[in-house]
């Protein structure tokens, strides 16, 4: 899951890349292809460079000769893509965040990749759902993630402390383990779609549901988040803390507990954190934890050459290797897709158990909405601030954000 600022674009790039991006129809299907463009939002280290040998280890075993790997920001990737789309040098294939591959493939941008015999058998559902639209494929997930709660195992150990399995205890754990320089708790509660996907956790499991924000469920994960941060329990900045900065304060042991991805292991590995992982908690018995799913998915965009969309295809198929899913899961802190792999990166890396287990289970953001999740995720997050600032009572805040 990476930050973005808006998505508001999307319906201008639907009518752009629909213009002119050209047909799979077209071109010629024995041109010869020697390199193909990538773009993808993983312009941080050591991702990028993970991620580039990969693609030119698929390129060599394709025959494709280069790889031409384009990595932005992620804020900056669909503006990046609309400009492309302008100017029809829109990439061979593009990386999306899954939430978004169903608005984009509304747009008619996108090619079926069962029409190059690429299917999705034996993968988890969340991955499937999420990027299938109309009853087609439109992108193969490699790797997946979700989020759950850190703690330090020795801050807990030394306040006499258990891992919260409850809201109750959650709010009980964090004040107890709140003292000066330290906060029990620290989560991401940013305008933007960062601080809806960490609200989610507590909205699914209360039984708040996107298609209606308006409810008792919903206002009470947000008097959740609410009363942590008014009894000290969490930093009032949380308004502004990305989830870097959430692990950041982790780290430097300002924050004895987090919710966060399984992407900040290696950081975490490497400050030599003893942490342990636990499931968001439940409010009430007989809850069932759901978190929400993360990762990136690889597509074919249309364009006016069938050859190099045949190859792109092919390069597609190969990010998804069982060796390559693997690698990925193993270098990054994720998650393979495929079941049968997912079990045997379990007993493998022990620690990521119970991401492997939740995000088998993890459910897909576009799941009910599709195409419409990031005008109802603007919602959520803009009701979570003004909760959070001040500005609207929980009951209140949800209705008041989707009229502005």
């Amino acid at each position: 899951m990476v930050p973005r600022k808006s998505l508001a674009a999307a319906a201008a790039l639907a009518l752009t890349l629909t213009a002119c991006g050209g047909s799979k129809d077209g071109g010629d299907s024995s041109e010869k292809v020697d390199s193909l463009t990538v773009l993808d939002y993983y312009s941080d280290e050591p991702t990028k460079t993970q991620v580039g040998d990969m693609l030119t280890q698929c390129g060599t075993s394709i025959g494709v000769a280069k790889i031409d790997h384009q990595s932005v920001p992620g804020p900056t990737l669909i503006q990046k893509v609309l400009q492309q789309a302008s100017s029809k040098t829109l990439p061979d294939v593009l990386m999306l965040d899954n939430p978004d591959i169903q608005q984009i493939a509304a747009t008619g941008a996108l090619a079926p990749l069962e029409d190059y015999g690429i299917r999705a058998d034996g993968y988890a559902p969340g991955p499937v759902s999420a990027a299938t639209y109309q009853n087609k494929l439109y992108a193969l997930q490699p790797i997946a993630n979700t989020i759950a709660i850190f703690y330090d195992k020795d801050m807990l150990a030394e306040a006499g402390v258990q891992p919260p399995q409850t809201w109750d205890e959650l709010k009980a754990a964090a004040k107890k383990l709140t003292k000066s320089g330290r906060y029990g708790f620290a989560f991401n509660a940013t305008a933007d779609y960062e601080g809806a996907w960490q609200f989610l956790p507590a909205m699914w499991t209360n039984g708040g549901d996107e298609t209606n924000l308006k409810t008792p469920e919903v206002a009470g994960a947000l008097q959740l988040w609410k009363d942590l941060v008014d009894d000290g329990s969490a930093s009032k900045s949380v308004v502004n803390w990305s989830q870097g900065d959430v692990n950041d304060q982790f780290i430097a042991h300002k924050a004895a507990m987090m919710l966060n991805g399984p992407w900040q292991i290696p950081s975490l590995d490497k400050a030599k954190i003893n942490y342990g992982v636990v499931p968001f908690p439940v409010n009430q018995s007989g809850q069932t934890s759901i978190a929400p799913l993360g990762g990136e998915a690889w597509t074919v965009p249309l364009t006016a050459s069938e050859a190099r969309m045949a190859k792109a295809a092919e390069l597609v198929k190969c990010m998804n290797s069982d060796e390559n899913q693997l690698k990925r899961a193993k270098d990054g802190g994720l998650v393979p897709t495929k079941l049968a792999l997912a079990g045997q990166f379990k007993t493998e890396v022990p620690k990521m158990a119970g991401f492997v287990d939740a995000v088998a289970t993890a459910r897909a953001r576009t799941g009910k909405l599709g195409e419409k999740w990031p005008d109802t995720a603007k919602v959520i997050y803009t009701g979570m601030q003004q909760v959070l600032t001040g500005q609207s009572a929980p009951a209140d805040a949800m209705a008041k954000a989707g009229a502005n």
